[in-house]
Order: structure tokens, then C-alpha cells, then sequence
């Protein structure tokens, strides 16, 4: 069994919705457990997905899991289906969001209810139906009553760094609402994913979309003065191999690290097989024993390797790839010019998930 773990805290998890829905009293939360779960498998837990009367994926497959393990209730799919997928849909019945005129083609004839949202354009240009198409749109779909409309929402593009900008985006989805409404009864409405949540509030939308949030990170600096956010992830594995070394010895593939006195070299089975990434070469840091200590050497496909020269460690020690105090999820995203989503989403499979503190 490998030593690398993420522990994955349910408390924290819980602590977060219930700040949301301290913040946004008023509006029913769908939380975004697309990706499994950002990179949680909080997706595997269906005690968790049954504390809400909808989830939001963004494909097939990740429908059909959550049926495979006994969700039953309202299943939201973010992204538009491939055409191909439209036999399979109906076995898991979701609800799926439709923004494409072909796609509305390929729908006209069924014969089985189809429960769909209508995603808007305002800005991402993305997907989306454009406002001056929206009542041929409107149009193409009563056409079929199996086609049933019981939603609309849109995506804000910049909603963590330009205001003027979202602000935009919501007033012409809200002029498409009013579209909309003459036409459907509307059970959700939704725009905000979770930079949304946190910096817009409207009247007229009924459905939030949080997903970062819910994991307790940061989508923009300064988030956590809005809400009391706590990460539910910490990222661990244990020193399988000690050796020291003298001075003018290389590490790891390619010789891109010297060692410039007799050194310490611990090895740590993780990663960028396991999503540990390679830019953290030579620059990134781990945790151990409460102290920084680099990461040496390049990243290998299985393991990485760290300086303890003089610290007091012993094979079976715990190292924390990111442990929320002495290293961030956010330290790691900036080291790599990347966002903390990603990190997240790409630890792989290989890293046992452990839920804790229930």
C-alpha cells in the first residue's frame, strides 16, 4: 500500500456550506462536484450529496456515477452533451444544460421528457445562446413538449477581477430572463459559481453554483475575509529512503541539481504521475517536522526527493506536500504560474483519499 494520502476533512466541508449558506440565506446551493469533486471524491460520498435536492458535473459519465452509487435526486450537467451521447441520457436523467441550435436539431424528435436549463450568453463566449437569438431559440424548443425548459443560467467570465465587467453579464441576463419568463416557468435560475457567490448579490436568480468555495479555497485573494473558509485537504507521504551524499554529487534525472556540501537526501514516493508537479523542481518546498525543507532534483514520475541535511529524521517520518499552515495550496499554484483549481483537480487516482473527522 503506498504511504502518500490526502486527508479529506468532512467537518470542514460541512463548516464551509453552512457559511455559505449563512452569506446567501435565500438561495438554494448546487454544489459543483464535477471532477470528482474538485480532486475531494467528496462525489463518493453519498450521505454528502444527499444533503442537497440538486448536484452540478460536467459530463456524462460523472451522471452516471453519482445513479451508480444511489443518488437519486436532480442531476445538473454544466456543459452541453456531445451529440453521441443523447442514447445513453435518458437511462441516467439529468437535467442538461442546451446553448447550441445543432444540438437542438438533434434533439426535436424525441419521444421521452428532456429536462433541460438554457445556458445564456452574456460574455464568456464560450457556449451559450446570444440574446438576439434567444426567441428563435425559444421558439425551436416548444416545438417539441418532451423538450421540457426548467431553467436558465449563465457563466460570469471575470467575476473575481472585474466588476464592471460581471456587472454587464448580469444585467443581460437578467433582460434574457424576462425573455424567458413569458415563455416557461422557471424553477432555477443561476449565474454565480463561486467568485459570483461572493461578490454579487441580485434578486432575481434562486440557485448558486459554489465549488471552489466548498473545498475552502480561495478563488480570489482576500475571499476568506468574506467567508471563515476552511481547506478540507491535506496532502501527506512518508520518507521511504535516507542516504547522505558528499559534495559534487548530482540528484535525481539529468543532473540538474549539485549538491554543494554532504547532504541528507530523503525520498518520498509522490509524483507527477501523481499530480505533484514537475515545476516544483528545484524550487518547491514540503513539510516536515514543522520546517520547509526543498525539494531537490527533478520531480520524478513516482517520487521526489528532499534535503534534511541536519534535521533529526528517520525513514516513516510524514512529509506533507501541502498542509494548509506551512504550505498552501496557493504557495504551490504560484510556484507553478498556475491557479489553485488546477493544482487540486490534478492529484490522480494513485493518492488514497481518506475522509476524516466525521
Amino acid at each position: 500500500m503506498r504511504t502518500s494520502r490526502m486527508e479529506v476533512s468532512i467537518a470542514n466541508f460541512k463548516h464551509n456550506i453552512e457559511e455559505i449558506k449563512r452569506y446567501v440565506p435565500n438561495k438554494e446551493i448546487m454544489p459543483v462536484i464535477k471532477a470528482n469533486g474538485y480532486g475531494t471524491y467528496i462525489n463518493t460520498r453519498l450521505d454528502i450529496l444527499n444533503m442537497f435536492n440538486i448536484v452540478a458535473v460536467a459530463i456524462l459519465d460523472e451522471a452516471g456515477y453519482l445513479r451508480s452509487i444511489g443518488y437519486e435526486k436532480d442531476i445538473f450537467i454544466l456543459n452541453q452533451l456531445p451529440i453521441e451521447d443523447l442514447e445513453e441520457i435518458f437511462d441516467i436523467n439529468p437535467i442538461i444544460g442546451i446553448s447550441s441550435f445543432e444540438f437542438l436539431d438533434a434533439i426535436k424528435n424525441i419521444t421521452k421528457p428532456l429536462r433541460v436549463h438554457l445556458e445564456i450568453e452574456t460574455g464568456m463566449n464560450r457556449t451559450g445562446i446570444k440574446k438576439e437569438d434567444l426567441l428563435e431559440f425559444i421558439n425551436e424548443v416548444k416545438k417539441n413538449p418532451n423538450i421540457q425548459v426548467e431553467g436558465a443560467y449563465t457563466h460570469l467570465s471575470s467575476a473575481d477581477c472585474d466588476e464592471e465587467y460581471s456587472l454587464k453579464q448580469i444585467n443581460t441576463f437578467k433582460d434574457c430572463i424576462s425573455i424567458l419568463k413569458e415563455h416557461f416557468n422557471l424553477k432555477y435560475i443561476h449565474c454565480d459559481a463561486s467568485s459570483g457567490v461572493l461578490k454579487y448579490h441580485d434578486d432575481f436568480t434562486n440557485l448558486i453554483r459554489p465549488g471552489l468555495i466548498l473545498y475552502g479555497y480561495e478563488p480570489f485573494v482576500g475571499a476568506s475575509k468574506i467567508l471563515d473558509l476552511r481547506p478540507i485537504c491535506k496532502l501527506s507521504a512518508t520518507i521511504t529512503f535516507l542516504k547522505t551524499i558528499p559534495a559534487n554529487e548530482s540528484v535525481s534525472y539529468s543532473r540538474k541539481y549539485i549538491t554543494d556540501k554532504e547532504t541528507t537526501v530523503a525520498t518520498i514516493p509522490i509524483g507527477y504521475a501523481d499530480g505533484l508537479r514537475r515545476e516544483l523542481s528545484n524550487k518547491g518546498y514540503v513539510v516536515l517536522n514543522n520546517h520547509r525543507v526543498p525539494i531537490i532534483g527533478n520531480v520524478c514520475m513516482d517520487s521526489c526527493m528532499i534535503d534534511v541535511t541536519n534535521l533529526d529524521v528517520k525513514v516513516g517520518d510524514k512529509v506533507y506536500i501541502f498542509d494548509n499552515d506551512y504550505i498552501t495550496l496557493d504557495d504551490i499554484a504560484e510556484e507553478c504560474s498556475t491557479i489553485n483549481y488546477e493544482i487540486l483537480c490534478n492529484f490522480s487516482y494513485r493518492i488514497p483519499r481518506y475522509f476524516i473527522d466525521e
